[in-house]
């Protein structure tokens, strides 16, 4: 029987105690489904790492979800580049982890990133982390892997948890084909033009969003994309999460009768285009609808397209079924 899980409550009384104590004092059979070569990993017994840029994944949340293999990789490396020193400190602390950090992030200077590859070409090992998650998904980095790959630098991906993952796994939304958009732009005309650039994507859309902006951003999700099914994840793996599904008009009422929903780290999930069923912001149904009275239905499907972004063919179904309607 594997001892109790070291769980975010237990901070300040398991802060300090490595992962390899843990498992030490563990005496019973059922440890032994481990292999040698494991147990000698969490013990720190390895062999040095050969020089390469680790990325590695951290918890979004609860840190039960910290992979030994992360954990093993951290004590290990020469140096941690993290995008936050201060956060990240209180990690390592947590699992016993004496390795020194360095700040990285979107805003350092190119000598910072000069003095990492410095390091690693002369045979160091180093180790790059985000505040929470797998780096470089809308988290810095990108910079120093690329020159990694073209300074021929191994670069060697240890994976874990994902916030982008982790909502599209619960959020009762397709998984087949799903387009990871990442934040929105913050000025509402932008944020319109990018969500319309959107609008004929078939798959899953994932957006990150901050929280003093999510009511904005829902808004102009229904505006532009029309009342689709959405999901909102929010605080995910932690105390308070939310994982709510329904369209995007009750997602936006959702979060203004509920303050608490409008803090923490939010991920909104929205069914891509359909096909088989087109569904219209009421402003693009009245453009079309006019259009449709002044013009043949495929030109005015194909000026609507145009200007929102949307298939013409579709557009074009859909005039002939309000016309088959009437």
């Amino acid at each position: 029987m594997l001892p109790a899980p070291i769980t975010n409550a237990g901070y300040e009384r398991e802060a300090g105690r490595s992962v390899a104590a843990v498992f030490e004092s563990d005496q019973s059979a059922s440890s032994r489904q481990y292999s040698p070569k494991f147990y000698k990993m969490i013990r720190g017994g390895e062999s040095p790492l050969p020089a390469s840029l680790y990325i590695v994944a951290t918890p979004i949340g609860h840190l039960d979800d910290m992979s030994m293999r992360a954990i093993d990789a951290l004590r290990r490396v020469d140096l941690i580049a993290a995008e936050d020193t201060r956060n990240s400190a209180r990690l390592l602390r947590h699992f016993d982890i004496r390795t020194p950090l360095v700040s990285y992030h979107d805003h350092s200077k190119t000598s910072d990133l000069d003095g990492i590859l410095k390091r690693l070409r002369a045979g160091e090992t180093i180790a790059l982390i985000s505040d929470a998650g797998t780096p470089l998904i809308s988290d810095p980095g990108y910079k120093l892997v690329v020159a990694c790959h073209r300074e021929r630098i191994p670069v060697v991906p240890i994976p874990g948890p994902s916030a982008t993952i982790t909502a599209l796994s619960a959020a009762g939304l397709p998984t087949d084909h799903f387009y990871f958009e990442g934040f929105l732009p913050t000025k509402p005309g932008q944020r319109a033009n990018r969500l319309k650039a959107l609008t004929a994507i078939e798959g899953t859309l994932i957006f990150f969003e901050s929280p003093r902006r999510l009511a904005a951003s829902l808004e102009a999700m229904h505006q532009v994309l029309g009342d689709r099914e959405a999901t909102l994840c929010r605080e995910l793996t932690k105390a308070h999460e939310t994982i709510y599904r329904a369209v995007l008009s009750e997602l936006y009422e959702f979060v203004l009768s509920d303050a608490n929903q409008q803090r923490g780290e939010v991920v909104i999930l929205v069914r891509g285009f359909d096909p088989a069923m087109v569904t219209l912001t009421p402003v693009t149904a009245r453009l079309l609808a006019r259009l449709a009275d002044e013009l043949p239905p495929r030109r005015a499907a194909a000026v609507v397209a145009d200007i929102t972004g949307l298939p013409a063919r579709q557009l074009y179904q859909w005039l002939l079924g309000r016309r088959n309607n009437k």
